[in-house]
């Protein structure tokens, strides 16, 4: 039995302008802002922030998913992830809210508990029953590139053509979504900037969205803060690289991407405002 979700999953102005996924990490290890949201005030004072200055979507993560990350289980997850989820719907009943999450008991108790989205960081190939979940809640799925995890991700950079194989493997991932009665209306493609790829890889990405609008599916490019813009800006912080994430939400104006996912919502906002006003009629 499908369980429909009433409430429409989908942004105001969703395909007119560069939508904002906002970054909400409830993890003391994530590699931008981990231990910072340490308690329900902090939690409920950054979502507001996000709301007041702009948000679409507020991504919620109880699993780091960096570069050498731990895993911590589903068990450990849904404690982290649960009681925050429920005060968030409970304090903002109308915000639209995404669980970045590769396992599918995480999915599903943050589906019962009133979130919207699943964005999984593997599209559905480490833990193939979180395709049965979303199929089963009937909403939207944001379908991403990796390969490997957290520990071995940076060893499997690899690549003959980095364009051609990433978006053959999203189609291979859009394809097992298909077999799971996923309709095409609820997915959302991200090639993946980050995982798994180095430097010029991402650059390459960037430079040719072009060749995953051939899908034919709305876009989410992830690239906030992430390791290659410090490498460019020889800038060791992440907190720091907000003007290079800036850079990219612009690119992605222009290329018109349907959604950004960004820790620093205020000043993507105010950027996209504008760029949006230029590529977009």
């Amino acid at each position: 039995m499908q369980i429909i979700n009433n409430k429409n999953p989908w942004p105001k102005g969703w395909g007119q302008k560069t939508a904002i996924m906002g970054v909400i990490n409830l993890t003391p290890d994530s590699f931008s802002d981990g231990g910072d949201l340490n308690s329900s005030k902090k939690v409920l004072d950054q979502v507001n922030n996000f709301l007041s200055n702009g948000v679409d979507i507020v991504d919620l993560g109880a699993q780091s998913t960096r570069p050498g990350a731990e895993e911590v289980g589903s068990k450990k997850e849904i404690e982290r992830l649960i009681p925050y989820l429920k005060l968030i719907r409970s304090k903002y009943p109308d915000v639209l809210i995404s669980i970045d999450t590769f396992n599918s008991d995480v999915a599903y108790e943050a589906l019962l508990n009133g979130a919207n989205w699943i964005n999984d960081v593997t599209g559905g190939r480490r833990d193939k029953e979180i395709l049965d979940v979303v199929s089963k809640f009937n909403c939207p799925f944001v379908i991403t590139h990796s390969r490997g995890n957290s520990k071995n991700m940076n060893e499997l950079s690899k690549y003959e053509n980095v364009l051609s194989e990433v978006k053959s493997s999203l189609e291979i991932l859009i394809n097992d979504a298909f077999e799971k009665n996923i309709s095409r209306e609820n997915i959302i493609v991200d090639p993946g900037i980050g995982f798994s790829k180095d430097i010029i890889q991402n650059l390459e990405i960037l430079r040719n969205l072009d060749v995953f609008k051939e899908l034919n599916l709305p876009i989410l490019i992830g690239a906030s803060r992430k390791r290659f813009i410090g490498e460019i800006l020889d800038e060791i912080n992440p907190k720091e690289r907000d003007i290079g994430t800036l850079a990219i939400s612009c690119l992605c104006s222009q290329f018109n991407i349907d959604i950004v996912r960004v820790h620093n919502v205020k000043m993507n906002y105010q950027i996209l405002k504008v760029a949006d006003s230029i590529y977009r009629e």
